[in-house]
């Protein structure tokens, strides 16, 4: 019992917190520059193959999730290799607006940092313990790509603007849990997974602005 409890993270004193937190919140930024530059060389990509990419980029997640417990150098290396891959699958649609609407760009980019900073905000701060909201958030993100899928072969009127709004709601909720386990957490094996989790918070908040300002696409 002593070997078990020897392996478990001691508990963080105020400054090692907030070095964690800058370090996670550091992981956060730099998946973010490395997602631009995969945007970048991805911007003459087909959809098919920014589907590709999608696919292996969920693979590089499940792949971090299992280095984290081995090697934080591992994990980092994975989530840099995710950050790539995402900016690769999403290359040809920010390679469509900038063509065709680049003040939308704009419009979803500001508005995301005010999206981001307030649930951030709020979820960090609060003492409340978010976990079942985020049961029930997550089970309604599953319900989401279910009604993605209908969108797919069903018209709705107003479909897309049903669903990016829904996607906010959700996601709202999400971002708030993640900065409260950013306030939380206790161990550096962690961070580059939840670095990862609040990057797709401000990813999928980006996306599902830029549907809504661009009207959607019924």
């Amino acid at each position: 019992m002593s070997d078990a409890s020897a392996t478990l993270p001691l508990p963080l004193t105020r400054d090692e917190t907030r070095t964690l937190v800058g370090q996670t919140l550091g992981y956060v930024a730099t998946t973010t520059g490395v997602f631009a530059v995969g945007a970048y060389l991805g911007r003459d990509i087909s959809m098919g193959w920014g589907l590709v990419f999608f696919l292996l980029s969920l693979g590089a997640i499940f792949g971090m999730s299992a280095a984290a417990k081995r090697s934080l150098d591992l994990a980092v290396g994975i989530m840099l290799a995710f950050g790539l891959l995402i900016g690769l699958s999403v290359a040809p649609t920010l390679s469509y607006y900038v063509d065709n609407d680049a003040g939308t760009l704009w419009q979803a980019g500001a508005a995301t940092a005010l999206f981001v900073g307030a649930c951030g905000a709020a979820g960090y701060g609060t003492r409340r313990d978010l976990t079942q909201l985020a049961r029930w958030f997550t089970w309604g993100l599953f319900a989401l790509i279910v009604f993605s899928l209908v969108l797919v072969f069903v018209q709705i009127p107003g479909g897309s603007v049903i669903f990016a709004l829904v996607g906010l709601v959700i996601f709202a909720g999400l971002t708030a849990f993640d900065f409260q386990r950013l306030r939380r957490n206790q161990d550096i094996r962690e961070a580059p997974l939840l670095a990862v989790s609040i990057f797709l918070d401000i990813l999928n908040a980006f996306l599902l602005l830029l549907t809504l300002f661009s009207g959607g696409s019924d």
